[in-house]
């Protein structure tokens, strides 16, 4: 799968990252964890404090993925409303979730202290803004609704949000302590506190097959290194290319267009360097990077052949940089980095743990949406609990055959 093109910002910041060898020979494990991105690293970091003898494989080097053209803001708050997804789930179960991703970025932050490598983690507000008069009584009400579930945020007016920013929007959600992260340091940062703690990482190494051996109760994996890997429980941590594994009904996939701008001298009518994105449908967001970037993303295109997002890159970068600059006309940014990439989501808007009979003693971690990095880490602890403890009373909520029944 063709994930992406362009130019990366975040390989630039981290250089002299740590690589691991190709696997040479067969071995036997605990847990097999297949793809070295951030799912996977998140994975080994908390199966690293653990008794069981733990294997990462990746296909190529860790962090090339998916993870490279991750922006990486660390929000709760979601492309599908709240109060949408109550519509579907109940307000009991989308309360639970809610609760569960607030608690995510608070595992990332912990994460980010207790690793010796810099993740560039940083709490942030954001804006989230109504992008047209008609979106204000909708945003009201998922203000209301986080207000009553302990959220910490104020609704801004028209004259408020002025006051702020140099641009005007009719109203907007403005949350505190969500964040930001550089997710190629991250996935380093989890995965050499794992290799330090006796997690087994090989780079450069392929899978090519698998089968289930009934007898031993064990999954046996093959590499394109001729090598096999048998595994009590293997986790498919691959991101989007784990579809080509498993194909997930509830998966869909999008382009998406993302610019990294030359560093900027002076940000200082960006407000607090607040996260910023908006009501419409594609979306516009932003945030700003430790050295000073604007890192600007969005305008989604329902394409989903590499070749036709591709062939579309130099105009949306264009389009981008043109949105920035409507917001913030006195910073004089350029494109400096600017990719294409596969963005993937789900149709009810929750991500997915899928264990499949196929696949037994199995997992396969699909953080999709827009808050991948901190799904990601929500669905690595209910995974990790459920191996390590052999049950997780999360799990339920995020199976891929979960209720979509409206039980209010």
């Amino acid at each position: 799968m063709n994930l992406q093109s362009g130019t990366f910002y975040w390989p630039t910041t981290f250089p002299d990252a740590p690589s691991y060898p190709a696997l040479e020979e067969d071995l036997s494990c605990d847990v097999l964890i297949i793809g070295g991105g951030s799912s996977g690293a998140q994975c080994a970091y908390y199966l690293a404090d653990t008794n069981l003898d733990v294997i990462v494989i990746e296909k190529s080097t860790i962090g090339s993925g998916s993870t490279s053209s991750n922006t990486a803001l660390l929000q709760y708050s979601g492309e599908k409303m709240f109060i949408d997804l109550i519509n579907t789930f109940g307000k009991d179960y989308i309360t639970k979730h809610l609760n569960l991703v607030k608690k995510a970025i608070n595992e990332i932050e912990a994460a980010s202290k207790n690793v010796t490598i810099d993740c560039e983690f940083n709490r942030r507000d954001t804006l989230y803004s109504a992008s047209c008069a008609e979106d204000v009584e909708k945003l009201k009400n998922e203000y209301e609704f986080l207000k009553m579930h302990n959220c910490e945020l104020t609704f801004l007016t028209k004259e408020e949000i002025e006051a702020k920013y140099p641009f005007s929007r009719d109203a907007a959600i403005y949350s505190y302590n969500d964040a930001e992260i550089n997710p190629f340091r991250y996935t380093h940062a989890l995965l050499n506190y794992a290799a330090r703690k006796g997690v087994r990482i090989y780079e450069n190494t392929e899978m090519n097959g698998h089968h289930y051996e009934k007898e031993q109760n064990m999954m046996v994996v093959s590499t394109k290194n001729r090598c096999s890997i048998q595994a009590r429980t293997v986790i498919f941590a691959a991101g989007y290319e784990g579809m080509e594994i498993k194909k997930e009904k509830k998966a869909s996939f999008v382009s998406t267009f993302t610019v990294t701008t030359n560093q900027i001298d002076n940000l200082s009518e960006w407000h607090n360097r607040s996260l910023i994105w908006e009501t419409a449908r594609p979306y516009i967001y932003m945030r700003t990077t430790k050295d000073n970037r604007i890192i600007v993303g969005g305008l989604d295109d329902n394409t989903n052949y590499s070749d036709d997002r591709d062939s579309k890159l130099i105009h949306k970068r264009d389009q981008l940089i043109g949105e920035l600059n409507k917001r913030f006309p006195k910073i004089n940014a350029k494109a400096e980095f600017f990719l294409s990439a596969f963005y993937g989501g789900t149709v009810d808007g929750i991500p997915i743990i899928g264990k499949y009979e196929e696949y037994p003693n199995s997992y396969f971690l699909f953080a999709f949406g827009d808050n991948g990095t901190v799904y990601s880490q929500l669905l690595s602890k209910i995974i990790v609990k459920e191996i390590v403890e052999g049950y997780s009373p999360d799990l339920a909520l995020y199976l891929q055959h979960r209720p979509i029944v409206n039980k209010e």
